[in-house]
């Protein structure tokens, strides 16, 4: 059995669960999410808990146990509290602005980069005095916040010699020496 496949998901009050036709519809105070599901696996509800089991032991069966058991985990847990990932810009003159769903950066390059975010995702900026600025996004499915800030990130990677680039809030980044400048 699949470690990760065989623990049952709690059902957080509120939360509610609906299989029709391999796909699992999830509805929260957050808001709903639905994931199709390999007909090969199947999803139950008893008690408050959401169970998950496969028809037979093949490889790719087991495979797909412990990955649709921590899609529904994922959902579950975005509907009922939701996600939130924050990101810094480490730079001199890095900015960040937004005017609804737009984000406009200004990264260094010789134009500012405008990017438009899913509806899905709530987005706010902030820019203190003596403070790197910061993007905080939040949204209800994992998968498409994380798919989000993977972009925004890609727009100017950390960088090793400076450590300037957009991180992660708290993310550590390795820093190389650079060039010796001595001489005998």
């Amino acid at each position: 059995m699949s470690r990760i496949g065989k623990l049952p998901i709690s059902l957080p009050k509120g939360v509610t669960i609906d299989i029709q036709n391999n796909v699992v519809r999830v509805k929260g105070p957050k808001g709903e999410l639905a994931q199709t599901v390999n007909p090969n696996i199947k999803v139950e509800v008893e008690n408050g808990e959401v169970k998950i089991s496969r028809s037979n032991d093949d490889k790719q069966n087991r495979a797909f146990h412990g990955l649709y058991r921590a899609l529904i985990n994922n959902m579950v847990t975005g509907v009922a509290e939701g996600y939130t990932k924050t990101l810094e810009l480490v730079g001199v003159g890095y900015r960040v602005s937004n005017q609804g769903q737009i984000l406009e950066f200004a990264l260094g390059y010789s134009h500012n980069i405008f990017l438009k975010l899913p509806e899905e995702i709530k987005v706010e900026t902030k820019s203190e005095r003596n403070q790197n600025p910061l993007v905080i996004l939040q949204s209800v499915d994992k998968q498409l916040l994380g798919q989000v800030c993977a972009k925004i990130r890609s727009l100017r990677k950390p960088e090793p010699y400076k450590g300037k680039g957009i991180r992660f809030k708290g993310e550590i980044v390795r820093r190389k020496a650079g060039k010796s400048a001595t001489k005998k």
